[in-house]
């Protein structure tokens, strides 16, 4: 090791002391751009899988009892904290707690892979008219569930704007998931929607906005000069593909995976990856005291 390289990561370990260091060099790049101006940073995070444990009913999810405190320590020490979420804004609100939190009142909710936008100034849900494919699906899916033969424990969650067909309870889930694919890409198109597939579960939602708009979106409407993205599942992976093209349009990025052994491509793909929502909050927490 030449001289130059070692004074810079005993740089690099003194600048982040009390942080993981992330695997690759655009991830350390990153994570300096956030320490030297957390101003300038905004954090972004799924909900389900990064910021709440995933659980048999997503009635029941609920963030992390960590998460909402060091989010909270976090958010008055950078530019901007986002969740971006498939759930509707409303929901997500709801089960994560955090309506009503100090140090949370700049807390942005994006939801529906951000049709929707809830805030925590005016506590209000803005959300574009719905699409009407949604409805017909809805009123189709029973028949196309029958007609495929779903597996015992295959069941629908309505969610306003899109619908959801989960195979986590059917006694073999990832059989259920492949069996499901192609009929209900089939329904998905025939009514104007795509399939967003996720972890044991298919959604059969509007096009035109994903997790990678969205962050773009916001990061550009936030004037961030830094972004850390964490997420867990498929649907993220257009979020991680809108930090990559961030960076290379000059603005540093950090991409954590909530790690699982459900989907292994955001691993794959990740600067730095944690263990689950445990990780992700443990994570938060240390950032909220290396900014202090």
């Amino acid at each position: 090791m030449g001289i130059h390289e070692h004074d810079a990561n005993e740089r690099h370990e003194s600048a982040d002391a009390g942080l993981p260091r992330p695997a690759t060099a655009a991830g350390r790049e990153g994570l300096d751009a956030l320490l030297a101006r957390p101003d300038k940073a905004v954090i972004a995070l799924d909900f389900d899988g990064t910021l709440a444990p995933i659980v048999p009913d997503p009635d029941q999810a609920r963030a992390h009892a960590g998460a909402v405190p060091a989010l909270a320590a976090l958010a008055p020490r950078v530019a901007s904290v986002a969740v971006i979420t498939g759930r509707p804004a409303a929901v997500a609100v709801r089960y994560g707690g955090f309506d009503g939190v100090e140090g949370l009142e700049g807390l942005v909710v994006l939801g529906h892979y951000g049709a929707e936008r809830w805030d925590a100034v005016s506590g209000r849900v803005d959300a574009p008219p719905a699409h009407p494919g949604v409805a017909a699906v809805r009123a189709e899916l029973p028949g196309v569930l029958d007609g495929v033969g779903a597996l015992q424990g295959t069941w629908v969650e309505e969610k306003g704007r899109a619908v959801a067909v989960h195979t986590r309870r059917a006694e073999d889930p990832q059989a259920a998931f492949e069996a499901l694919r192609e009929p209900l890409g089939r329904l998905a198109s025939r009514h104007g929607l795509i399939v967003e597939p996720g972890r044991m579960v298919l959604e059969l939602r509007p096009p035109g906005m994903d997790k990678g708009v969205a962050l773009t979106e916001y990061v550009r409407s936030v004037g961030a000069a830094c972004v850390v993205y964490a997420g867990d599942d498929l649907g993220d992976l257009p979020a991680y593909a809108a930090v990559d093209k961030l960076r290379s349009d000059g603005v540093p990025g950090l991409l954590v995976c909530s790690g699982s052994d459900e989907v292994t491509e955001l691993r794959e793909r990740a600067d730095l990856v944690v263990d689950g929502p445990e990780g992700v909050v443990g994570l938060l927490s240390r950032l909220a005291a290396r900014l202090r």
